[in-house]
């Protein structure tokens, strides 16, 4: 009988104690290029080649990014690190270069870039909270 408490005890402890080490986002990883640009001015909105720019993000399962942008036919490229942040109501990334470029839309005067997902295949930049363009992005792969 004592052993079969014992048993007891130690199969509730396993069954109570769960981890939860799913990521705060399904399928982040990939794609996300650049659809959509407002400026603050009502009725701004371009898309496609209208754009000012083309831009791509891929972000990779290491916790890695590359962000591409085409302007004027000249291609620029950075590199860095992303960090996933989770709250009870918005699921945020937080995107850290290797170094300092005029492509990093950012809010701050450092190597930081926030973006915000509406949903698991579209993700918008902060920047615009700051006076900088709306840009919407949207999953591809």
């Amino acid at each position: 009988m004592k052993k079969l408490n014992i048993l007891l005890v130690v199969l509730i402890t396993l069954l109570s104690c769960s981890s939860n080490n799913e990521s705060p986002l399904i399928n982040y990883e990939g794609k996300w290029v650049l659809t959509q640009m407002r400026e603050s001015i009502p009725n701004s909105e371009t898309t496609g080649s209208e754009m000012e720019w083309q831009e791509f993000y891929i972000l990779n399962a290491d916790g890695t990014f590359k962000k591409s942008r085409e302007r004027n036919g000249i291609i620029t490229e950075l590199f860095g690190t992303y960090t996933l942040l989770s709250s009870s109501n918005e699921n945020l990334l937080e995107l850290t270069y290797n170094s300092e470029s005029d492509i990093i839309g950012s809010c701050y005067s450092n190597l930081n870039e926030g973006m915000y997902f509406q949903s698991e295949n579209i993700l918008f930049s902060n920047w615009e909270q700051c006076d900088g363009p709306g840009l919407k992005y949207k999953k591809v792969n």
